[in-house]
């Protein structure tokens, strides 16, 4: 075995894992990159621009709110930003409307949430301060924003946090790269490979042993010997991992720490058909509506004829025997659905189509994390570097935006600086 003096681990090729290795290599340390999958970027997975017309992503897509460090990889990279511009459409099962209607009890929420000093899971807070009938369609716009766009469980989910990420003040603005998450993921690896960090792909990681080193043992067969190991794969995929009794101690605490499961459906059409339908869509960029796929959005503005269905959260169990094709079904007819056409007048405009529960995804599991009242707590002791074994990626940020690329790349540059001052 070669020798092993500040060679670093890396389990898992995605934004966390990379963007570690960089900060490492920069600082002159040896550091190996094994990843499951054939590719780079985790759960940023860029779509066929061939298929799909262009840089179309089945994972993570938006920029959310200020993300320093991803803007200023973004201007390394020389990739540039489109903030999201447009108008939110909703269908109530009989028609299609512009916006929302203004909660009447907004202001009522604003202050409760405003004095709330013990955290509390978001149900629990609802039946506590906003139990009567009056509060019901308040209610359930609440829970159903926590289950869609956190992916959460309200019965689970921190009051607190998700008041920090969007309660308090709504949500921060939103962006997408023009050449996709990808080109930024493509960036990371070049600039990491350039400083000599060796990425290697297909390398499923099973067992980890200390002793007076780390050992990494790989399905196949492989061995590595290091100095420290960073494990930056998603929360399910670590209790897969034969772990020392002093990590799976620690791991442990991750059980206070919530992950949810998003499904998403990419419909390419021959022309933007919805927008021919009724003029005033033209300027559309979210759509949500009670069908089985109940979010979408264009790529406005941008022209491009793609449809992107959303469905996050525990409801998605409820698809959870349905394959590839039978998502793209569901699509297409949520759709027609929303916009009173047959599923055969949907489907006879589709060009291209990708469906990705991502539950099913063998490397992840599930989307992303989300906060419990008991979250930071946990995220503390994992992120604690005590050991040859350290826990990195997206659900140990302990930032307002958990859950993102963001802090996916904020926590692997933070572990990478705890190493580096060890």
């Amino acid at each position: 075995m070669p020798g092993t003096s500040e060679h670093i681990v890396i389990v898992g090729a995605g934004a966390a894992g990379l963007m570690a290795a960089r900060e490492l290599a920069r600082a002159g340390r040896k550091v190996t990159v094994l990843e499951a999958r054939e590719r780079c970027g985790g759960r940023i997975h860029p779509l066929p621009a061939s298929e799909f017309g262009h840089p179309a992503a089945g994972g993570a897509e938006f920029v959310h709110g200020e993300a320093p460090v991803t803007r200023g990889l973004l201007r390394e990279a020389g990739l540039s930003l489109q903030e999201i511009q447009g108008e939110h459409w909703s269908f109530d099962g009989t028609m299609l409307s512009r916006g929302g209607r203004d909660d009447p009890h907004a202001d009522e929420l604003q202050a409760v949430l405003k004095d709330l000093t013990d955290d509390l899971p978001v149900a629990e807070f609802l039946r506590r301060h906003f139990s009567g009938a009056d509060y019901a369609p308040m209610r359930r716009s609440i829970e159903r924003m926590v289950e869609g766009y956190d992916a959460a469980d309200p019965e689970r989910a921190s009051t607190l946090a998700l008041r920090e990420e969007w309660m308090d003040g709504g949500h921060a603005p939103q962006a997408r790269i023009d050449a996709g998450y990808g080109a930024l993921i493509d960036f990371l690896a070049a600039d990491c490979r350039r400083r000599g960090v060796a990425i290697r792909l297909g390398s499923v990681v099973t067992a980890i042993e200390e002793g007076g080193e780390a050992v990494v043992r790989c399905a196949g067969g492989d061995v590595h010997g290091c100095s420290r190991v960073i494990l930056t794969v998603p929360l399910p995929l670590l209790r897969q991992i034969t772990l020392p009794a002093s990590v799976r101690e620690k791991l442990a605490a991750s059980d206070d720490i919530g992950f949810g499961n998003v499904i998403k459906i990419l419909l390419r059409f021959a022309r933007p058909w919805w927008r021919a339908r009724q003029q005033d869509l033209a300027g559309m960029t979210f759509l949500l509506s009670e069908q089985t796929i109940p979010v979408w959005w264009t790529q406005y503005p941008n022209e491009h004829a793609l449809l992107t269905g959303w469905f996050g959260g525990p409801r998605t169990a409820q698809l959870e025997s349905l394959d590839r094709q039978a998502l793209i079904a569901a699509g297409l007819g949520s759709l027609a659905a929303i916009f009173g056409l047959s599923h055969d007048d949907v489907a006879r405009q589709l060009v291209a189509a990708e469906a990705i529960n991502w539950t099913h995804d063998p490397f992840a599991r599930g989307a992303y994390s989300w906060a419990t009242p008991r979250t930071r707590a946990a995220q503390a002791i994992l992120a604690h570097a005590d050991g040859l074994v350290l826990f990195s990626g997206e659900a140990l940020y302990r930032g307002p935006d958990m859950g993102t690329v963001e802090a996916a790349l904020a926590s692997g540059r933070e572990t990478a600086a705890m190493i580096l001052r060890s």
